[in-house]
């Protein structure tokens, strides 16, 4: 069964990595990723 689970979960994450390589979805990320940074008080270095 853990065999199975290692599968399963090596395909979620290939997939969630080749649509994050998408350009529209590269967009979005950023735009996510910049509210957040506007909500924790600005960009930290």
């Amino acid at each position: 069964m853990g065999m199975a689970k290692k599968i399963a979960a090596f395909g979620i994450a290939k997939k969630v990595y080749d649509e994050a390589r998408k350009p529209h979805n590269q967009a979005k990320i950023k735009q996510a990723v910049q509210k957040v940074q506007e909500r924790r008080g600005g960009k930290r270095y």
